[in-house]
Order: C-alpha cells, then sequence, then structure tokens
C-alpha cells in the first residue's frame, strides 16, 4: 500500500523541481527526503525524477503519475473533512419516521426547517410509518428518530421517549350535521355518531387516545369505517360515514364540507413524542432532537 507522506514528498519536489527547496519547505533534511523518493520509485517500480547535478525533471511516468498521487491527497482533505463534518453532527444522513397526523403539526414542520437550515449537509430522510414499525426501525437501526402518537410498551427498553407536545383533539364532522351549529362539543352529543378510526396496522396513537378518553368518561365508543392516513378519515367524515376526533393541527387540511369544533373534556388530548434510541444516536440526531425540544408552537 502506497505511503501517504511518500506522495506528500513526492509531490512537494514535483511542484518545486529542486530536492533543496522541497525539503526545506516540508521541514525535512535533504538526504532524508531523497531516500523517502527513492524508497517509493523503488515500490512503484519506475524512477520518478531524471536527476543531474544542474537540475530536476519529471520523466514521463512521474508526470503521468503526478495527478493520481494529488487526486489521492485531495480525497484524503476530503474523507478528513468529512468526517470532521460527521464527527460535528454537521454533514451525512438522518433517518425519521413520523405517523400520518404528525406531518400537519407545526411542530414537525418547524423542526424540519430550522435542522435543514442549520446543518444543510445533512441529508434528511422522512417516512411515514406506523408507531410500532418506528420501534423496530430504531432498534434495528434503520431509523434515528421517530415521531409518534403512542408510547411504545415496555418491553422496547432500548428506546428513550422525548415528549414535546400535547395537543387537543377536536371533533371533524360534516358541515351540515346538527352539531356543526355549536361552538363546543361534549363527548356524549357524539355518542350515536360513528367515530372514523385509523386501521389497526396504522394511527394506534390516535386509536388509543380516543378509547382512552370514551373510557375515562365512561361512555360507549360506535366504531365506524377505518381509514389508513388522516388524509383519508377526513375524507371519510366528508362523505358522511361518521366523525372523527383528530389532533387540533388536522385543521390544516380544509377539506371542503367538513368543520371542526372542540371538546368540552379537558381529558381530550394528545401527546406528540420523539422516540430514539438510548445509546445508539449519531450527533446528527442529537441536534435534531435539541431543535425538536425548542419547537414548542402548538398547531392548535
Amino acid at each position: 500500500m502506497l505511503d501517504v507522506r511518500k506522495l506528500r514528498y513526492f509531490i512537494a519536489v514535483a511542484d518545486d523541481l529542486h530536492f533543496g527547496r522541497a525539503a526545506q519547505r516540508l521541514h525535512l533534511a535533504q538526504p532524508a527526503l531523497t531516500r523517502q523518493i527513492s524508497a517509493l520509485e523503488s515500490q512503484l517500480g519506475f524512477r520518478l525524477f531524471e536527476r543531474s547535478s544542474r537540475a530536476v525533471s519529471l520523466t514521463s511516468e512521474g508526470q503521468q503519475f503526478l495527478p493520481y498521487a494529488r487526486g489521492v491527497l485531495e480525497q484524503l482533505t476530503r474523507s478528513e473533512s468529512f468526517a470532521a463534518k460527521l464527527a460535528a453532527g454537521t454533514a451525512g444522513q438522518l433517518s425519521i419516521g413520523y405517523a400520518s397526523s404528525v406531518a400537519l403539526s407545526d411542530h414537525f414542520t418547524q423542526a424540519i426547517q430550522q435542522f435543514s437550515h442549520a446543518y444543510p449537509q445533512v441529508r434528511l430522510t422522512l417516512v411515514e410509518e406506523a408507531s410500532s414499525a418506528q420501534w423496530r426501525n430504531i432498534v434495528e437501526g434503520t431509523l434515528e428518530i421517530g415521531l409518534s402518537r403512542l408510547l411504545p410498551p415496555q418491553e422496547f427498553t432500548e428506546l428513550q421517549v422525548q415528549p414535546l407536545d400535547q395537543e387537543p383533539l377536536l371533533v371533524a364532522l360534516a358541515a351540515n350535521d346538527p352539531l356543526a351549529a355549536l361552538d363546543t362539543i361534549s363527548l356524549t352529543q357524539l355518542q350515536a355518531h360513528p367515530v372514523v378510526l385509523y386501521t389497526d396496522e396504522q394511527g394506534t396513537g390516535l386509536n388509543d387516545a380516543i378509547e382512552r378518553l370514551f373510557q375515562h368518561c365512561q361512555l360507549p365508543l360506535l366504531r365506524g369505517p377505518r381509514g389508513r392516513q388522516i388524509t383519508s378519515i377526513i375524507a371519510l367524515v366528508a362523505a358522511g360515514q361518521g366523525i372523527a376526533l383528530v389532533p387540533a393541527c388536522t385543521r390544516a387540511l380544509n377539506q371542503r364540507g367538513v368543520c371542526y369544533r372542540p371538546l368540552n373534556e379537558a381529558a381530550a388530548s394528545i401527546d406528540l413524542l420523539a422516540i430514539s434510541h438510548r445509546q445508539r444516536r449519531s450527533r446528527a440526531a442529537e441536534a435534531f432532537l435539541q431543535i425538536l425540544a425548542r419547537a414548542t408552537t402548538p398547531c392548535a
């Protein structure tokens, strides 16, 4: 394997075409420099320089090899610079998973914007996926941060949970529903309305919050159709298939034929959580988590 130090010596002599001046610039004794160049020539199997008592010049092989030697050192410099940025968390890539409704949150969009501005050389990979998939992927190392509505089960001891926000739950209902004329709605008034939920494999955090709310109020939950994404849930509401309880940021969808009303119940809220590995986090992930902690503007 070629010695990078010897390549530097070769380039210095090639630039000066003078062993004495090159040795002085390298802070090296001239005999030592001559020995290093001779050792490199022996390793390469050809002479790099023509030497005489009056001049030094590159051989044909030396001229052809010089751009490759420069390329090696330039690549090494770039590699060292990139490694330093990786160590500082200012370069590389960061994979983030998020639940469907999280993408509508100001908290989410502000954090992405602020991080992209502060760390433009970190490539973000954003993946919409269910909370359970986020937990598995963080443990397996294919995801660094998950943004979820649901606490991971206790068996996921490797995961760290960072609470970010608590959003109110709103009622999404068809604009022609008589309840739409009210300023606020109680859960009791919704008993006869089927509630549009996520499918079992998606949106478990929102489903869990809705079920806990009905249990807290000691009311039965009339389950309606299922949707895989927050957009499909709101579309089902617009089609008159039921009502939905959704995070306040869902109002950003502005679906025609759907209105949103606050719930009277104080317990009508849902968490926004950042999930990460307790021990295995890159510098970029640490930086993103810090930005998340500062991005506290609620979407309500």
